[in-house]
């Protein structure tokens, strides 16, 4: 076993050693805040993982990210033995995540049964306390820290294979003040009751790729997919500034072609990533030109709108692209007129899009 882990140390230092080219990720900062790319959930071989940490702050270096946490399970360390006390990949991944300007963040996950499940916290002080045989004493524990608490993928079929309960476990962690967030996303699923617990709760949006293996094991980069993270509209660019957005609820969850996220946030994205950048009408038509200035993709499908205005019946604004909407009216129509749609992945309800509309 200490043959794999030399081994594994010198992969890690290797692929430190190779040139490094990062993908920013163009996402437009919203007035006030700067958008800040985050995973919040993932694994080395300090757990269960299946590579250094540094190769973590790697890879987020690479994908463009701004923070990262490294959340070993407490409860299931496969080399605990080898691997030291808790904590300890934060420990190596400091100096290359100070060296890469990666915001790294200290944290744990509690790993137990449903109920209540899996619960990352982070921002904590001190992993080791939060080794506790029962439950609720690992959640105070965190708590005594500060931590920032949230549950992780709620809908992992193997722990409720049924249906995406609410358990009274639950109940009692919210009424404690142990739950600040919930993972609405977590890999490559979207989970529609986090997110409307979320808004029932006022708890805070979170989506994390809770990676084990190399992250290009579970994302096709080449096809052009990208790592689920969590966009924090912080005021400043700083683990500090990370929090204060966290408890303020400033999140927006990209995962897939996906964005999840309180309308208010989601509705200045949108108007900050698409731009109208030309009208011209002409007699019995106009055409607007729209501009994707971000790395996002925007899906619109039409709604209810005057009948005697024609227009798209389902519509795709590509990432970092230029393209136009034809409008057609009858030739005596003199007024202003109306597009009504709805931006499908823009998900302000679950399952449910966010409706948006362009006068002419």
């Amino acid at each position: 076993m200490k043959h794999i882990f030399s081994i594994l140390f010198a992969a890690g230092m290797a692929l430190s050693a190779q040139a490094q080219v990062r993908h920013e990720i163009h996402v437009p900062d919203l007035d006030g805040y700067k958008t800040l790319k985050c995973d919040f959930h993932m694994h080395t071989v300090y757990s269960d993982g299946a590579v250094w940490p540094t190769v973590r702050v790697d890879e987020a270096w690479r994908e463009g990210l701004d923070a990262i946490a490294l959340t070993e399970h407490i409860e299931y360390r496969p080399h605990k033995d080898l691997t030291g006390h808790h904590g300890r990949s934060y420990e190596i991944a400091e100096g290359s995540a100070k060296a890469n300007d990666i915001l790294l963040i200290r944290g744990s996950e509690i790993t137990r049964s449903m109920a209540p499940g899996h619960f990352n916290a982070i921002f904590l002080k001190d992993c080791n306390p939060l080794d506790q045989k029962d439950w609720h004493d690992s959640f105070k524990q965190a708590k005594q820290q500060g931590a920032f608490i949230f549950w992780n993928h709620p809908g992992w079929a193997r722990q409720q294979p049924d249906t995406t309960l609410w358990w009274n476990e639950h109940t009692e962690i919210y009424d404690n003040g142990w739950m600040q967030g919930i993972e609405v996303a977590n890999g490559t699923s979207y989970f529609p009751e986090a997110h409307r617990w979320c808004l029932e709760k006022s708890l805070t949006m979170i989506g994390n790729s809770d990676v084990h293996n190399p992250i290009g094991m579970d994302f096709d980069f080449y096809k052009g997919e990208h790592r689920i993270m969590t966009f924090v509209l912080a005021k400043e660019r700083s683990v500090e500034g990370i929090r204060e957005a966290l408890d303020n609820r400033r999140t927006i969850v990209w995962v897939k072609d996906l964005l999840v996220g309180e309308e208010q946030w989601l509705k200045e994205l949108f108007e900050k990533s698409v731009k109208v950048v030309n009208v011209k009408r002409g007699k019995g038509y106009c055409n607007i030109t729209l501009q994707n200035e971000s790395d996002l993709t925007f899906h619109f499908q039409k709604t209810e709108h005057d009948k005697a205005i024609e227009y798209f019946r389902t519509f795709t604004v590509k990432p970092q692209s230029r393209c136009n909407i034809a409008i057609y009216f009858p030739e005596t129509f003199n007024g202003e007129g109306k597009i009504n749609f709805r931006v499908t992945n823009l998900l302000v309800q679950p399952n449910r899009g966010m409706d948006y509309s362009y006068s002419f």
